[in-house]
């Protein structure tokens, strides 16, 4: 089944469209060879029954399989689609030179040593990309393995493709998915994973370095296919960040899902990305927070981006809160509430009262709970399984159903009643059900399996996986994308500033909405005094400088100071030891301070990342911040309910709710600073950091207040 005449045409017009579209292709560097890079193309072309004029290139041959070779890419008629380069790098700079002035629309480049092998492969790979800007040209590589169209069955690789398998199966109307991918290794194998699940696949393709073209092209193409919906990413790097966020939050009100596995949260893991693209990784917790603030939904393992995947494309709703489990095992009752609590999956109490369909459905002595221990009662009544199937796909506290089963026992006799179930209910059309295998590895019939898959519902051979891949998608229901409404807050800055010390920070912080204690700058010692008779004593001394961001390392804090000879005192050493830290730093003078109650610290802090934006982090704070990493970190527009929910997912919420006797904390207060600190991250993009540590929190209804301010510019 191929497109229609106007769909190609329109196909055509787009540089991403000409590329995994093609109407006609040229393969520079064919050959007969077998196992050569562009004998397994043509190969791969002809077998899938491409119907477009390809256009081969080898001086040393005058035909192969019966096509005639040109000699060289200048003999090349003007405006192919896309060219294909199956030649050693060192001849690749120069063949791109020479399409562009074919007026080539695209070029696939498969060979390495461009970015990735060190300074003059980045020389030439920036040049390719400078030719194909200037030509109007898409690069899709270097060192990539191609694409796979499947709607149309082009495949622009050398790797074995036979689409028609997987094209027979498949139905335009039928929901699909694309996978984009920046290696080439993981392109094939996730394509490959897809296809062994019958899912239906649109288009895969690797990106490799991304010379000239990006995995936010393809993203952004691929929203545009009606029948793609869930669109699997594998990368390690974005190039494009914020045309990202904004094709995931498109896809988001298209009704389609974005699913990324994107390695880099440990040092040696971005390290690695590095190398291996030619790209510099950035931060993974800023990207992670913004990206899933889009809408993105995060796999850890291959494993689960398949999970996941297959979920949201079989299913015809993503799932919610509500999980009713069913087994065969009070063993594997333990495990599931075990495996719920640590994954944050709620089960809704079932019991007899409040369950008279589930009762009925099961014998009496079968005890009623969620998960649902069937034992082994099903194989002397098979019916069982249909019967507990109805009563929970027609209880509205559940919105998603896992059935487990014991594959090795009787599958024969379970499976049945199991479909008959599901046809029966119409369960695919609004819950989603999976149906999983407790026994790995047990001999399933596979009609079984496709009689599922043809309801939509999903078959996993194991139940945890199964839970986490539901886990990750009953998160996305969970979120919230409507931003918080607040205005963004502009600050006047000041022009000579890099670093603002904590006196002009407080003091243009505070006008935001910022709660600080109160306080006084000193630039002399008798001023000093004076503030601090005028803000009631105790008092605590911080030297103020822009050349001194971390004042306790120098020995510039002083801290419950009782009157004014221990002032003078205090302010002569904190003179000497700032002096001693380094001769070359130049006081403002000393922010006095009345010191405040005791409270819960946090620490808050605000950064503008240049790639991604504005975030904010939350955290227990302290001297032991840095060691216990109880940190959440958030986007700059959440409402202050957002807020509140993120700060009751840190390890430690407990202590806001008064724990072992202690006052319940005004979590609140805590919100509105956080919501207050993202309007003015967000409306003063010359803020590059903010720090506010610590931040006091007191019991409900008292506040809170930041003790110390810090602010870094562009």
């Amino acid at each position: 089944m191929t497109h229609s005449p106007q769909a190609a045409q329109s196909a055509a017009a787009s540089p991403i469209g000409r590329m995994l579209r093609p109407r006609s292709i040229a393969i520079v560097g064919a050959s007969p060879t077998p196992g050569a890079l562009g004998a397994k193309l043509l190969a791969n072309l002809e077998r899938n029954g491409f119907g477009g004029a390809i256009h081969l290139i080898n001086p040393k041959r005058a035909e192969i399989n019966g096509r005639p070779c040109l000699a060289s890419v200048d003999d090349l008629p003007e405006g192919v689609d896309v060219a294909v380069l199956a030649i050693p790098q060192p001849a690749v700079l120069d063949a791109v030179r020479a399409l562009a002035r074919r007026k080539t629309g695209a070029v696939v480049i498969f060979s390495a040593g461009f970015a990735e092998g060190g300074a003059e492969g980045l020389a030439q790979q920036q040049e390719m990309a400078r030719i194909a800007q200037e030509a109007g040209m898409v690069i899709e590589g270097p060192n990539c393995l191609g694409s796979i169209n499947y709607l149309d069955r082009v495949p622009l690789t050398f790797i074995d493709t036979d689409i028609s398998a997987a094209q027979a199966a498949f139905n335009r109307a039928q929901p699909s998915i694309a996978f984009l991918s920046q290696s080439g290794a993981m392109m094939a194998v996730v394509a490959r994973t897809l296809a062994d699940r019958a899912l239906p696949m649109s288009f895969a393709v690797s990106t490799g370095n991304e010379a000239a073209s990006t995995i936010e092209d393809y993203l952004e193409y691929a929203l545009e296919e009606p029948g793609t919906r869930v669109l699997a990413l594998f990368a390690e790097s974005f190039r494009h960040p914020q045309r990202l966020l904004a094709a995931a939050r498109q896809a988001q009100a298209l009704g389609k899902l974005v699913v990324l596995l994107h390695p880099g949260k440990s040092s040696a893991a971005r390290e690695s990305a590095a190398t291996h693209t030619g790209a510099l990784a950035g931060d993974y917790a800023v990207m992670r927070a913004k990206v899933e603030r889009a809408g993105v939904v995060f796999a850890e393992t291959l494993e689960e981006l398949g999970d996941i995947a297959e979920i949201a494309l079989r299913c015809q709703n993503l799932p919610r809160q509500g999980l009713a489990v069913v087994g065969e095992s009070g063993a594997f009752k333990a495990l599931c509430l075990d495996w719920c609590e640590e994954l944050g999956l709620e089960l809704p109490v079932v019991q007899d009262a409040d369950s008279p369909a589930l009762r009925e459905a099961i014998p009496p002595f079968v005890a009623l709970s969620n998960p649902l221990d069937l034992t082994a009662q099903g194989l002397v009544d098979p019916d069982l399984y249909r019967r507990t199937l109805a009563a929970l796909l027609g209880d509205a506290r559940f919105n998603a159903v896992v059935i487990s089963v014991i594959q090795r026992d009787a599958i024969e006799v379970k499976m049945p009643p199991i479909i008959q179930a599901l046809r029966e209910s119409g369960s695919a059309a609004h819950k989603p059900v999976i149906v999983v295998g407790l026994d790995e590895g047990a001999d399933v019939p596979a009609h079984f399996i496709a009689e599922l898959r043809t309801l939509g519902v999903p078959y996993f051979p194991s139940s945890e996986r199964a839970l986490r891949a539901l886990q990750r998608l009953t998160a996305l229901a969970e979120r919230s994308f409507e931003g918080s409404g607040s205005a963004p807050a502009a600050l006047a800055l000041p022009a000579h500033r890099k670093v603002v010390p904590e006196y002009e920070a407080k003091a243009l912080l505070a006008p935001a909405g910022i709660a600080f204690g109160a306080s006084r700058f000193a630039r002399d010692v008798e001023e000093a005094v004076a503030a601090a008779d005028a803000l009631g004593w105790p008092v605590a001394l911080k030297a103020q400088s822009e050349q001194l961001s971390h004042k306790s390392d120098a020995g510039g804090v002083a801290l419950n100071i009782q009157n004014a000879d221990a002032l003078r005192a205090a302010w002569a050493q904190m003179q000497d030891s700032v002096r001693a830290y380094d001769a070359s730093i130049v006081l403002d003078g000393i922010l006095v301070e009345r010191m405040g109650q005791r409270g819960l610290e946090l620490i808050v802090g605000a950064k503008n990342d240049p790639q991604w934006g504005p975030v904010i982090l939350v955290g227990l704070g302290g001297v032991t911040a840095e060691v216990i990493q109880d940190v959440r970190l958030l986007d700059a527009d959440l409402s202050q309910a957002e807020i509140v929910a993120e700060l009751n997912r840190l390890k430690s919420a407990a202590l806001f709710h008064g724990f072992r006797g202690a006052p319940v904390l005004d979590v609140a207060a805590v919100a509105a600073l956080i919501e207050r600190l993202g309007q003015v991250l967000r409306g003063t993009p010359a803020i590059r950091e903010i720090d506010l540590n610590p931040v006091i929190v007191y019991p409900q209804g008292q506040g809170v207040l930041a003790l110390d301010a810090l602010m870094l510019l562009e």
